[in-house]
């Protein structure tokens, strides 16, 4: 039986790729290819999905195909698809020899009343980021200090000497100016808890598509955790879409202290990602 919330999310993670990238079709995988430099969609495009009709039928040789794309390109292995939608797929992508991680998915329910604002730190602000907003920079390099694997929490002052080489660096390879005109085309929306003096303390964003979207890239600089900014950053970009007509909105996880953060605003349990490990998409 069909799953209307299902299908409408892999409705949306077969077209909001193609926002930023072409598509190549090798047999019944589908290779998304980004046309241009910079991270405008969670890091890629570059990762590959069994076409609508082609779950049931992808084998070793399509496989062996797309991954020869993606290092001709100098992408990653990557590959994505919905458990339920693909459910053979796994042992044959893991039969080529790729380890596959799974991420379950939280969907908002429609009728859920808009989330309550959450309470912010003293001198804390929230502000949906500009193409021209001077935090732009600084917000598009959180993420990179948010996931590193690092054995101990830095400090404040070595965080934000961090965040501002790592802007730098996406100011002078491109990212940026890619960004600039994904929020200028209106195909992402960023949200950014600010400091009193304008760092960013944790972002996320969604890029809209179909009527749908993922919240993604929630991150907190390392030194500001556990003040409750994921959570109200996850909020403001929930309510951002649902007042720009989104109203399938889902994001998924990986740590179970991440899902209570989700179950607490609202978000329940709906269908679950596989993906290649380290594949942009997701990480």
């Amino acid at each position: 039986m069909s799953d209307p919330s299902r299908d409408r999310i892999e409705q949306y993670y077969a077209t909001v790729p193609l926002l930023f990238a072409d598509a190549e079709d090798f047999g019944p995988l589908r290779l998304f290819v980004r046309r241009e430099p910079g991270a405008p969609y969670y890091g890629g495009p570059g990762h590959a999905r069994p076409t609508a009709a082609g779950a049931a039928a992808v084998g070793s040789a399509d496989i062996a195909r797309v991954r020869a794309r993606q290092r001709e390109l100098g992408v990653p292995e990557a590959f994505e698809w919905l458990a339920e939608s693909a459910p053979t797929l796994r042992a044959r992508i893991e039969a080529a020899g790729l380890l596959v991680l799974r991420r379950p998915l939280m969907l908002l329910p429609p009728a859920h009343p808009p989330l309550s604002p959450q309470p912010l730190p003293d001198g804390v602000t929230l502000r949906v980021l500009t193409e021209d907003d001077p935090a732009l920079p600084a917000a598009l390099a959180l993420p990179r200090l948010a996931f590193a694997q690092r054995p101990t929490p830095p400090a404040a002052a070595s965080d934000r000497t961090e965040l501002s080489r790592l802007a730098a660096e996406l100011t002078e390879d491109g990212t940026v100016a890619a960004v600039r005109a994904t929020l200028r085309a209106g195909h992402k929306t960023l949200v950014a808890a600010l400091a009193p003096d304008g760092t960013p303390l944790a972002t996320g964003h969604y890029h809209p598509a179909t009527g749908t979207t993922e919240i993604g890239g929630i991150g907190t600089l390392p030194s500001a955790r556990r003040q409750g900014l994921a959570a109200a950053v996850t909020a403001t970009l929930a309510d951002h879409a649902r007042d720009h007509d989104v109203d399938t909105i889902f994001l998924a996880y990986a740590q179970e202290t991440t899902a209570r953060i989700y179950t607490r605003l609202g978000f329940r349990p709906t269908t679950t990602t596989l993906l290649i490990t380290n594949q942009p998409a997701r990480s």
